[in-house]
């Protein structure tokens, strides 16, 4: 019996096998200059091309000075972003988007769902909001009873009413609405805009996640982490009653003593950094170190709050003290608007944390009561977000701020059966931006006459995602990063402009 290797060799030389390869092996030649004469053969370097054919705008990073403001693609509407995220899924037709039929038909079955099964269970029948929508402004924008000072700015808001989601589980709800994905391991949004545009201040962070005072929310540091983007560009968590840990200098160790130390360790680097001009995980560590001793000043001022004027701490509602929850993220919600002012290019502010002592207790996620649970989130929402805007609309700075509202999916128009409260729908729920480069008042897509389903300029979170980088002067389809052999973007291979919503 021939050994197979010999056989093989044989095979390799005989007439008809070479004969037979060659043809084969010419006209794939042939095909591959057709394919790239017509454009549409993939260019040999893998980095060179997204998937869509446009090839990436890649930040130019000194590696010395990592968050470097850089340029934008073109030119931008907003400077900088303060996203206020609702953890919990907040209900849209309990807020913002009226639905008359909810309560024409109250108590009656929702049509064409007879023994609907959604997250928890079996529906109960229509319900409608336990709140009252009244006109608001002067274009008579209907929003509820429960945000009363939001709804006082409703002219400043464009709404968006037919978000759709992916998912109905909080988690992955997180992911999809702060990095694009269900799944864990994507850069956050945050994370995509400081690494393209860095930040204009050299003191503080250029991305902060302002945690709510009750926790994180459920995926934790997923909603502001970095993915394979490189680690620089994580969020910074801190609020005004946590503060950065390991920050603050040992009392054993004397100010003066500390001064010496970092300028001794920095004539060090700098001589290595002569010696091998070309180590750029050398220079990222000064940096970073550079800026974690500039931050020991900087951080703990920008969180002290004692020298806001008494008025805007009522402004607030900073200085309640019957609602010390409230108090407490609406402190948060000043300390937002101080990092805006430093230059701080994105900041993510929390209103809910994973749930502690009970559903609903500390979040949106109201299934059981919801009369009983959204009347303790709405105020704590309400007042210190509305203050929010106005006091950058005050300071000049909502010109070029965009804030943008949002959740990681809607609630159900139905009440669970044999509970008082909504199910999850990610079917269509309700997002809105303010500020910079945004019609205001204005109000783009619609769900169903039920709020059930968006049906009107149906909106991904992808599209969300895209106009959002366009107002910073991003191309999202051009913001790519190389990695696992994939170019990887925020919105994936997905996500339009809203242009109708643009100014």
């Amino acid at each position: 019996m021939q050994h197979s290797s010999t056989y093989a060799s044989r095979h390799l030389l005989n007439r008809r096998g070479f004969l037979d390869n060659t043809a084969t092996g010419l006209s794939s030649i042939a095909l591959s200059m057709m394919l790239a004469e017509q454009g549409l053969l993939k260019a040999d370097d893998a980095k060179s091309n997204t998937v869509g054919g446009k090839s990436p705008i890649r930040p130019n990073i000194d590696a010395s000075r990592p968050f470097a403001s850089r340029q934008s693609h073109f030119p931008a509407a907003a400077k900088r972003v303060v996203v206020i995220f609702c953890s919990g899924a907040c209900s849209h037709v309990d807020t913002f988007d009226y639905k008359p039929e909810l309560i024409a038909r109250h108590g009656q079955p929702l049509p064409g769902a007879d023994k609907l099964i959604t997250f928890q269970g079996e529906q109960g029948n229509v319900t409608q909001s336990p709140w009252k929508f009244q006109p608001r402004g002067e274009s008579g924008k209907m929003i509820s009873d429960l945000v009363p000072h939001l709804g006082s700015l409703a002219d400043d808001i464009c709404f968006i009413h037919s978000l759709k989601g992916k998912t109905n589980t909080h988690g992955p709800g997180e992911n999809y609405m702060s990095t694009g994905f269900t799944l864990d391991g994507y850069p956050s949004i945050g994370a995509w805009t400081t690494f393209a545009l860095g930040t204009e201040n050299d003191n503080l962070p250029s991305y902060v996640a302002i945690p709510d005072p009750r926790g994180t929310p459920q995926n934790s540091v997923n909603n502001w982490g970095p993915g394979f983007l490189p680690a620089a560009y994580q969020g910074t968590d801190f609020n005004t009653s946590l503060p950065i840990r390991n920050l603050a200098r040992p009392e054993s160790i004397a100010e003066a003593s500390d001064k010496k130390t970092r300028d001794f360790l920095k004539r060090l680097n700098d001589r290595h950094l002569e010696r091998f001009p070309g180590d750029t995980e050398l220079a990222a560590r000064i940096s970073s170190y550079e800026l974690a001793a500039k931050m020991q000043l900087s951080i703990p001022e920008v969180r002290d709050l004692s020298t806001e004027s008494a008025s805007t701490l009522a402004l607030y509602g900073a200085d309640d003290a019957q609602n010390t929850l409230k108090a407490a993220y609406a402190k948060n919600c000043i300390l937002a608007r101080r990092l805006l002012e430093q230059g701080v290019r994105f900041v993510q502010l929390f209103n809910g944390a994973y749930q502690t002592g009970g559903e609903g207790v500390s979040n949106w996620d109201g299934h059981k009561v919801l009369k009983d649970q959204y009347s303790v989130h709405g105020p704590v929402l309400d007042q210190p977000t509305a203050a929010l805007i106005t006091d950058l609309k005050q300071r000049g700075l909502l010109k070029d701020t965009l804030v943008v509202w949002c959740t990681e999916f809607g609630r159900m128009p139905t009440f669970q059966k044999g509970a008082s409260g909504r199910d999850h729908n990610p079917e269509g729920f309700t997002c809105w931006m303010a500020g910079a480069g945004v019609k205001a008042p204005f109000t783009y897509g619609a769900t169903d006459e039920f709020g059930y389903k968006a049906v009107e300029n149906v909106c991904n979170v992808h599209d969300f995602h895209a106009t959002i980088l366009h107002l910073l002067g991003l191309d999202h389809e051009r913001l790519t990063f190389y990695y696992n052999g994939l170019e990887r973007r925020l919105t994936d291979v997905e996500g339009v402009v809203v242009k109708d919503v643009l100014v």
